[in-house]
């Protein structure tokens, strides 16, 4: 299977920094049907957190957020690829965004099964370089 690369658009949400905010937030969604794309929690200050969404349907995640009281951001963009995992997977779409002279904002990737999926955020003025560097 060939990589594909394609434009997102995310939304995050600030939680409080503890045990179980995670749990609340995905479960309001799963309990929705929202199905996700990609997700990713990191620390983001003082005792909070930021759990980024990637979903399939963005008006399915507004709906289930305001359903939950979840207060999402505007919508952002990032770039989804995914495709069967090989040595150089990750490396090989940073390559070609330094080489536009793109800066990556942040990265995740992961593997299972074979394949793997990887999210890159950029700067949003680079935004459109990007995806013509990555052929989105």
């Amino acid at each position: 299977m060939a990589d594909k690369t394609r434009r997102v658009d995310y939304y995050y949400v600030t939680v409080p920094d503890r045990p179980g905010e995670g749990k609340r937030v995905l479960s309001a969604l799963k309990d929705s049907g929202v199905n996700l794309l990609a997700y990713l929690g990191f620390p983001s200050g003082k005792g909070k957190a930021q759990l980024d969404l990637v979903p399939e349907d963005a008006g399915a995640l507004k709906k289930a957020a305001r359903k939950a009281g979840l207060e999402l951001s505007g919508v952002k963009k990032a770039f989804l690829i995914q495709g069967d995992d090989r040595v150089g997977a990750v490396a090989d779409p940073i390559t070609k965004l330094a080489d536009a002279n793109v800066n990556v904002t942040a990265a995740a990737a992961t593997c299972a099964a074979g394949k793997y999926g990887l999210v890159i955020w950029v700067p949003p003025a680079d935004y459109q370089r990007a995806a013509r560097a990555l052929g989105a």
